[in-house]
């Protein structure tokens, strides 16, 4: 999952994501598909038109670099009918087969082999204020805190099948859990497409900070008392489009549609279940 991903990848970014550009987003949340940036990008890369050798001499390097921006166009809280446009900066560095920095965090993968892979990740979660929506006022603030975590791969072709668990330090304490499955090819020399599902489990805390109300927050906002419970919470879908512009310049979209489940689903806090959500971007490939 891409960095370029879910989760209202606002809310929850060790996505996500997630989870995106290896090149997969939530420009988010998680998703968001975990290999190298790098690794799509120069496999892909179309035929120049002019002299590759004199603008691009071999190096010894292992390492590569994204800068660009865009914007999302999502929810203005998990669970909203509102929308916003955010803009959104775009770095992306990896290093070798290990290491991944982009606007999600860090990751850095201890184990690969055959296909398989294990990763450490440090991120962060945003938080909520009360403003972010009509219907939180009252609820208080959620601080924005730094999340550790672990995922684990295996990819096999295009398809890469892979399990994360990421814990907020401090903050809402949440524990998130995401299974899903990404796929991406080739259609041709310039164009990269890329489906992917997941779903996100999600511990009591998290789910008491984002969709409970409790009686204080009932008194401060209106809304009926409703206690929640560790589960399932969301369901995801995305589709995603890298172009090659050039060897170097690229655009990247992607929509995706969230389905809100369980508890989360029939919170007062959700005006609507179904979440989706879109975002492009252009950068520049060192």
């Amino acid at each position: 999952m891409s960095f370029i991903q879910r989760t209202n990848r606002r809310h929850h970014s060790s996505a996500l994501l997630s989870g995106a550009f290896g090149v997969t987003l939530a420009l988010t949340g998680t998703g968001s598909v975990a290999y190298s940036a790098d690794a799509i990008l120069a496999e892909q890369s179309p035929e120049p038109p002019f002299d590759q050798a004199r603008l691009n001499p071999k190096t010894d390097r292992n390492w590569s670099l994204i800068v660009g921006a865009g914007g999302s166009y999502e929810p203005e809280y998990e669970g909203s009918e509102n929308f916003t446009v955010s803009p959104i900066p775009v770095i992306v560095f990896t290093y070798g087969e290990w290491l991944e920095i982009d606007p999600t965090g860090v990751t850095i993968t201890a184990i690969e082999h055959n296909g398989f892979a294990l990763a450490g990740r440090v991120g962060y979660e945003s938080g909520r204020d009360e403003d972010d929506g009509d219907r939180l006022k009252g609820l208080g603030e959620i601080d924005f805190a730094a999340t550790v975590g672990a995922k684990a791969s295996y990819t096999w072709n295009s398809l890469e099948l892979y399990a994360t668990i990421d814990q907020t330090i401090d903050g809402s304490e949440s524990l998130i859990g995401t299974i899903g499955a990404e796929y991406q090819a080739p259609v041709t020399e310039r164009l990269i497409l890329g489906v992917g599902v997941e779903a996100l489990i999600a511990n009591d805390k998290h789910m008491e900070s984002y969709f409970g109300v409790n009686a204080v927050q009932s008194g401060n906002s209106g809304l009926p008392e409703y206690q929640t419970e560790a589960g399932f919470k969301r369901v995801e879908v995305s589709a995603s489009a890298t172009y090659m512009l050039t060897e170097n310049w690229l655009v990247r979209g992607e929509a995706s549609l969230g389905v809100l489940t369980g508890d989360a689903a029939d919170s007062p806090i959700v005006d609507e279940k179904l979440q989706p959500s879109t975002s492009v971007f252009v950068g520049y490939k060192f």
